[in-house]
C-alpha cells in the first residue's frame, strides 16, 4: 500500500511572509489522516514546521504516521527549506516517540505550575528590587548575545540566530523597560547582588523570560530564590500559573525547575534536512 499526501488547498501566504499548505494523508487515495506544514516565522524561510499531524484512529499503529512524517521532508525540501520542526505535547507519547524514531533532536522544553494563593517568601537576606534603567540597559545587551549562542549553540547557524534574537527581543520589548506587563527585577543577598529576573504577565498566565544568577553567586540557591520571586510576582499579579522554557541539556536548571513541582507541556524538535 502506498501513503502519500495529497493538498487540500493552494499554498497559503501569510502577511509576515511565512507559506503553509495542509494535506491529506491517503493510503491508496484512501484519507486517513491530515498533515498541516509552514515555513517559520521565528527562523524564515528556509525553516519548515509541522504544525499539525493526525491519523484517524482506525489506521493507527500502522506507521501511517511515520511515513506521512518522511513524505513531509520531501515536501518541504521542495520549498527550499534546510530544516523541518516540529513542537509535541507532553500527553502525546506516541507523537514523541515518531519524532525521536525519525531522527528529531529535543532542542527545548516548555514547563508550568499552577500556583496557589500565597507568594512564597525569599531567603533570609533576600531582597528584590526592580532593575534600574542603567542596569537594564546592560543587561538587555548581554541577554541578547546570550540568548543568540543558545540557537547557535543547538545548530542554528549564526546569522539565522542572530536575526531570531534581534527580532524576539524588538517584538517582546518594543518600548524597553517600560514595555507593559513585563517586570525586571535584581535580587540581592545581603546587599549585594546576586541576580536577575524576567518576567512577563500575560492574560493566561505569567512567563519567565530569563532567570540568571551571576557568576560569583552561583551554586548558593539563588536560582532557587529568584524562581521563588518569580512565582510571588505571579501571584501578586493575580495569575494563577507560571510558565518557562528550558533548552535540553541544561541539567541544574531542569532539576531545578522539577523540584520546585514545575513539569513539561511541550516538548520542541528540529531536523536537519541533508
Amino acid at each position: 500500500m502506498t501513503t502519500t499526501l495529497r493538498p487540500v488547498e493552494p499554498l497559503q501566504h501569510a502577511a509576515d511572509g511565512t507559506r503553509s499548505r495542509r494535506y491529506q494523508v491517503c493510503v491508496n487515495s484512501r484519507p486517513v489522516g491530515a498533515i498541516r506544514l509552514a515555513t517559520s516565522s521565528a527562523f524564515g524561510d528556509t525553516v519548515a514546521e509541522i504544525l499539525d499531524l493526525r491519523i484517524e484512529e482506525p489506521d493507527r499503529g500502522r506507521g501511517r504516521a511515520t511515513v506521512a512524517a518522511l513524505a513531509a521532508e520531501e515536501v518541504v525540501r521542495g520549498w527550499g527549506c534546510v530544516r523541518i520542526e516540529a513542537t509535541v505535547p507532553a500527553e502525546a507519547g506516541a507523537a514523541l516517540r515518531l519524532a525521536e524514531a525519525l531522527g528529531y533532536v529535543l532542542r527545548n522544553r516548555g514547563m508550568e505550575k499552577p500556583l496557589g494563593d500565597t507568594p512564597p517568601a525569599l531567603p533570609a537576606g533576600s531582597l528584590a528590587r526592580p532593575m534600574t534603567e542603567t542596569e537594564f540597559g546592560a543587561w538587555q545587551a548581554d541577554q541578547a548575545e546570550h540568548y543568540a549562542h543558545s540557537w547557535i549553540d543547538r545548530g542554528v547557524p549564526e546569522a539565522e540566530a542572530r536575526t531570531k534574537a534581534r527580532r524576539d527581543y524588538e517584538r517582546l520589548l518594543p518600548q524597553g523597560s517600560a514595555t507593559e506587563n513585563m517586570l525586571f527585577s535584581v535580587l540581592e543577598q545581603e546587599g549585594t547582588r546576586a541576580g536577575t529576573l524576567w518576567l512577563a504577565l500575560r492574560e493566561d498566565g505569567a512567563f519567565v523570560y530569563n532567570v540568571e544568577v551571576d557568576d560569583a553567586h552561583r551554586g548558593r540557591g539563588h536560582g532557587r530564590a529568584l524562581m521563588r520571586l518569580a512565582e510571588a510576582q505571579a501571584i501578586g499579579a493575580g495569575r494563577g500559573l507560571l510558565g518557562l522554557n528550558v533548552f535540553a541539556g541544561n541539567t541544574p536548571a531542569e532539576r531545578l525547575y522539577e523540584s520546585l513541582g514545575y513539569r513539561t507541556v511541550r516538548s520542541s524538535f528540529f531536523k536537519p534536512l541533508l
